[in-house]
């Protein structure tokens, strides 16, 4: 969530930390509010047992990042080094797998791919994903196939006149069968 996000929720819980004190019921709060019911009958609860301070903001959510912000900055460094220099040479990404590695071998913590791309993210970097081909591939013999098998493989298309919009049959009311129901009503409407 975002600083303005998180910003924009404590405001929130304040106000129906307000409104709880002018003894409204959390139904009306989540009205007024443009909340859930369930959001605030669960504040109802926490301001009930805590008053206004159990409504206040505790920080960001989730767990905290189990690098130090000096362990970070030797990270980011690391980071603006390359992957060859850390031994990956076949191309140049940091993929979040990588990154999640390095952090094992260089700080001895274990890292998930999400943890290492949030991480990324934070110092400014963007995992990378690298372009997957065959070392042996010709592109030569790609080309030639591409023009001449690949008209023949492909099926052709329907002709434009064959298609109709309409799951139904294209006959029309007049083409139904005198016994169908219905069908005196299609020559009544003509």
């Amino acid at each position: 969530m975002t600083a303005a996000g998180r910003q924009r929720r404590e405001t929130v819980r304040m106000q129906a930390a307000e409104l709880f004190e002018q003894r409204i019921k959390p139904p009306e709060v989540a009205r007024r509010l443009r909340v859930s019911r369930k959001s605030a009958c669960q504040w109802h609860q926490e301001w009930c047992d805590g008053g206004v301070q159990a409504l206040s903001s505790r920080g960001p959510s989730g767990s905290r990042c189990r690098l130090s912000p000096r362990c970070l900055e030797k990270l980011a460094a690391q980071l603006e080094q390359g992957p060859a220099a850390h031994g990956w040479v076949e191309d140049q990404v940091w993929t979040a797998a990588r990154v999640a590695t390095l952090i094992g071998r260089k700080f001895h913590v274990s890292s998930s791919i999400s943890g290492a791309t949030r991480l990324m993210h934070r110092l400014g970097f963007s995992p990378q994903v690298p372009a997957r081909r065959v070392a042996e591939r010709d592109e030569q013999a790609v080309k030639v196939w591409k023009e001449a098998a690949w008209a023949e493989v492909r099926e052709p298309g329907r002709p434009a006149e064959a298609t109709s919009a309409s799951r139904t049959r294209q006959a029309s009311p007049d083409g139904r069968p005198k016994d169908a129901r219905g069908a005196d009503a299609a020559t009544r409407r003509s």
